[in-house]
């Protein structure tokens, strides 16, 4: 019996010791998800259709691992934006600022991105305007290399040449500073794609302030005869600049703009709804049924840019309302909530992860190496060989190389 009870009390310990191994395993893989599911019925004017006889599903799911990384980038997106914010107002030892020129901030509007990346392939491409960060994000490039970007540092996804308004990632073609120059760029991206005989489409973005660009309405008619595989999306954030699109445009419903293209109308701050009506948009694209127009109404938090206080044509209590009621996370926050897909110490958890991370990467971009100025001679042609270039005026040049 001795040796009975000392072999069992051996296997106590034992099993004891797997299961204080066991629970030290999960706390530390506490994101490791067992990938449970929700489904949640999207309200019944969650879309609206023009010259359409079907639309995406109005019931969608949800999965943890979806809520993890949805949340996860948003947040990201948000705490980059805002850090930028700050470095803008910040100045180094030389009292000049870390950020200079335009910076267009995409707080606010994280569900656009974070939502159509969701739908897409990492073959497919998308062109966008100048409020860019974010898509810069979601296409693959780091927190690093856009913070950098910012401030002119030569390990900018750019090589810190381009700034806020010209990042680019693999078929990520910008940032673009130009109104609305961007969709008949976007047309041509999709004629390629078409005309190389591949099923990738494109995603061409624009502003409600950009909507009424003549070319604009010359890229919807090519990529209507052609039947190009472009997506024209609309990102209604209210306001054109400092003027409220009711003021600007005759016609709000910009997602019947195309006329003879078919549109959908979505809205803007699900993260849910974008990513299901941009993968029912690609089907359509990719079925070789030619172009459609999506507007997506969302908001933004901030001003046009940080030129732009953002009061005097909205009133503090219809921004705050907004954050109260249309912030895109917060929405997100509460589908998860909802369907036990996480829980509200995981999801503070996971914010504050994101914080981290991007105070992180801002703070190896602030060390990183600004440009010196004989790279202004650079990519200027692509096979331009050993010339000189003049400077801007006659008693400067330099070689390309």
């Amino acid at each position: 019996f001795c040796c009975l009870n000392n072999t069992m009390l051996a296997a106590g310990k034992k099993l004891l010791r797997s299961v204080l191994l066991l629970r030290a395993a999960a706390a530390n893989c506490r994101w490791q998800s067992t990938n449970s599911s929700s489904t949640f019925t999207l309200p019944d004017d969650a879309y609206k259709l023009h010259r359409l006889t079907s639309s995406p599903s109005h019931k969608v799911t949800l999965t943890r691992d979806d809520v993890l990384s949805y949340y996860y980038d948003m947040n990201v997106i948000r705490e980059m934006e805002e850090t930028a914010k700050d470095l803008y107002q910040q100045t180094d030892l030389n009292k000049k600022k870390y950020i200079r020129g335009f910076l267009h901030l995409y707080a606010g509007q994280e569900a656009c991105a974070v939502g159509m990346e969701r739908a897409i392939t990492k073959e497919d491409a998308v062109i966008t305007a100048y409020r860019c960060h974010g898509w810069t994000y979601v296409r693959g490039a780091s927190v690093r290399s856009i913070l950098a970007e910012l401030m002119g540092r030569n390990t900018g996804c750019s090589q810190g040449k381009g700034g806020s308004m010209h990042m680019y990632a693999k078929n990520f073609y910008g940032g673009n500073g130009i109104v609305g120059a961007q969709v008949p760029l976007g047309a041509g991206i999709a004629f390629a794609l078409k005309y190389n005989g591949t099923d990738r489409v494109c995603l061409s973005l624009y502003g409600d302030g950009a909507a009424n660009q003549g070319q604009v309405f010359e890229a919807y008619n090519m990529a209507a005869l052609w039947k190009l595989p472009c997506l024209f999306i609309c990102e209604n954030n209210v306001y054109g600049m400092g003027t409220s699109i009711f003021r600007a445009s005759a016609s709000t419903d910009f997602y019947t703009r195309g006329d003879y293209i078919p549109g959908i109308k979505v809205n803007g701050q699900d993260v849910l709804a974008v990513r299901e009506a941009t993968k029912w948009c690609t089907d359509y694209l990719r079925a070789g049924k030619g172009p459609l127009v999506m507007e997506l109404l969302t908001y933004r938090f901030h001003g046009h840019s940080m030129s732009d206080p953002g009061k005097g044509y909205r009133t503090a209590e219809e921004v705050k309302h907004a954050k109260e009621t249309k912030d895109p996370i917060t929405i997100l926050e509460k589908y998860a909530l909802k369907g036990n897909l996480a829980t509200q110490e995981e999801l503070n958890d996971l914010s504050k992860k994101a914080q981290q991370h991007v105070k992180a990467e801002k703070e190896l971009a602030m060390k990183d190496g600004v440009l010196p100025p004989s790279d202004l001679y650079t990519h200027i042609y692509t096979n331009q060989g050993d010339m000189v270039v003049r400077g801007s005026d006659l008693y400067t040049s330099n070689k390309t190389v």
